[in-house]
């Protein structure tokens, strides 16, 4: 997302976080996979460090974006009611109601795949951007 952000100019409009549900990966980098599929296809996730999700980031934050059903309903379980509509699925923003699959316990043709889903579902999300920063 961030690099959809900079070639349209919109790096200093958006701010971009990630973080996961769990606490067991805080600090590390990403699976070693992951890095060489973000590699091949010109990211660069060196400074990425996996770090949890903070509850209190509803109140700071206008979208917050599940990779899947499972994170989905966990973050709206999390969210204030009146931050609920801040909640969405990422690939909702490519037309799709589809999970982007953890590839972690499979081979890297599945970091392939999920990062397919990623890029399309952020092309989605970068026209709802464009929609929220116009309006």
């Amino acid at each position: 997302m961030r690099a959809l952000l900079v070639a349209n100019g919109l790096e200093d409009a958006v701010e971009v976080c990630s973080a996961g549900l769990g606490d067991w990966h805080v600090g590390e980098t990403a699976d070693h996979r992951s890095i060489a599929e973000l590699a091949a296809r010109g990211y660069d996730a060196d400074r990425h460090r996996a770090r949890q999700f903070d509850p209190t980031w509803f109140a700071h934050h206008d979208l917050i974006v599940a990779m899947d059903r499972t994170h989905l309903r966990a973050l709206q379980g999390m969210a204030p009611r009146d931050q609920q509509d801040k909640v969405s699925l990422l690939m909702s923003y490519a037309g799709d109601d589809a999970d982007v699959p953890d590839p972690y316990y499979g081979g890297a043709d599945g970091f392939a795949h999920a990062l397919d889903m990623i890029e399309q579902g952020c092309r989605g999300l970068l026209a709802t951007v464009h929609q929220r920063l116009s309006a």
